[in-house]
């Protein structure tokens, strides 16, 4: 029997030091998010991170926490329940990092007698500290506790037309009644080295600008090229006007060169040339966030009218609305009908 197991990043399970600090280990110790040997991850993370990110991230996490509980983990529920009506196949949801775990999700579907597995990273690019760490560990997890289930995994999906049809119409929605002058797509930042680890062939990626417009199979595990190909495939679907577009990168951590521009750079750039009225989409992400929610939401639109700008929005992400979940159940059940996937 077939079924569908949705993964997402995680949360810690209260936005307290206490709760944030165990989760924040899991996350950072991940060697394909701080890819360093692990005496130094372990100095790195435990010896210098802990001593004061968990009590600074507690408050962040504090500011955007609902009633039910974290966004993500609220809007992903939302969102497998929703998928769970269309299609016949049994949904499990686990997460990456955190007590909802994809050990408990496998034999949640284990359960219920499943023992062919399609795998969906709710991630739209392929990265090592995303997308690549949840495949990972969902094969660990199966290999280990479920030898007897078989996992399919759903690729990245950044430049499939129904995820760009409706990722494209979402924001034309959020657009509707704001007169910008410039439309930011903001991804989540990784380190460049990240970029060439992900390259196959061990020269293509030079981030210089020119690599990523040469076809290559390196673009198969490339997020610099893939979320620039999503940046021009909804400008492209909307229309959208070539100035008055452009990509950076948000979160990082101090030490290493990131992908750039960095977004917190660019809403003063863009403000003091005279972008008065910014609209910010985060499409490396498909679920609000605390990324989303409070780094760019808040101190993002903190950030541009310091800087001079006037009138900010950030467009929601896909979340759990009905176009998102019938292009999942597209996919989902093309699988079942025929283990077809989406390209």
């Amino acid at each position: 029997m077939k079924g569908v197991l949705l993964v997402n990043l995680g949360s810690p399970d209260t936005p307290t030091a206490k709760d944030v600090k165990p989760y924040l280990d899991e996350f950072l110790m991940d060697e394909r998010v701080i890819d360093t040997p692990l005496w130094l991850r372990n100095l790195i993370v435990r010896g210098i991170i802990l001593r004061t990110r968990p009590k600074k991230s507690a408050k962040a996490y504090a500011k955007i926490w609902w009633e039910e509980g974290s966004p993500l983990i609220v809007i992903s529920e939302r969102f497998a329940q929703k998928l769970k009506n269309q299609t016949e196949m049994p949904v499990a949801l686990g997460m990456r990092y955190g007590s909802m775990t994809i050990k408990n999700a496998l034999q949640e579907l284990k359960d219920q007698n499943v023992d062919e597995v399609l795998l969906v990273p709710l991630y739209p690019h392929y990265a090592m500290s995303s997308f690549e760490t949840v495949v990972v560990k969902a094969m660990e997890v199966q290999n280990q506790f479920f030898p007897e289930i078989r996992l399919t995994t759903l690729p990245a999906f950044y430049k499939n037309p129904d995820y760009i049809k409706v990722l494209s119409e979402s924001i034309k929605d959020g657009l509707k009644d704001f007169e910008y002058d410039h439309v930011l797509f903001s991804y989540h930042g990784i380190p460049e080295r990240h970029i060439r680890k992900s390259d196959p062939t061990n020269y293509h990626c030079k981030i210089n600008g020119k690599c990523c417009t040469i076809i290559s199979v390196a673009h198969q595990t490339c997020y610099r090229h893939q979320v620039y190909e999503t940046t021009e495939l909804v400008k492209a679907y909307l229309g959208l006007p070539e100035d008055k577009v452009s990509s950076s990168f948000q979160s990082r951590l101090a030490g290493d060169p990131w992908l750039k521009p960095y977004t917190d750079f660019e809403f003063e750039r863009l403000a003091k040339e005279g972008k008065k009225k910014l609209a910010v989409i985060t499409p490396a992400f498909v679920s609000d966030c605390l990324e989303t929610l409070e780094e760019i939401a808040m101190e993002g639109k903190h950030q541009f009218e310091e800087a001079g700008g006037e009138s900010y929005k950030h467009i929601a992400c896909l979340n759990d609305s009905e176009a998102w979940v019938q292009v999942m159940a597209k996919w989902v059940n093309a699988w079942e009908a025929t283990g077809a996937l989406p390209v």
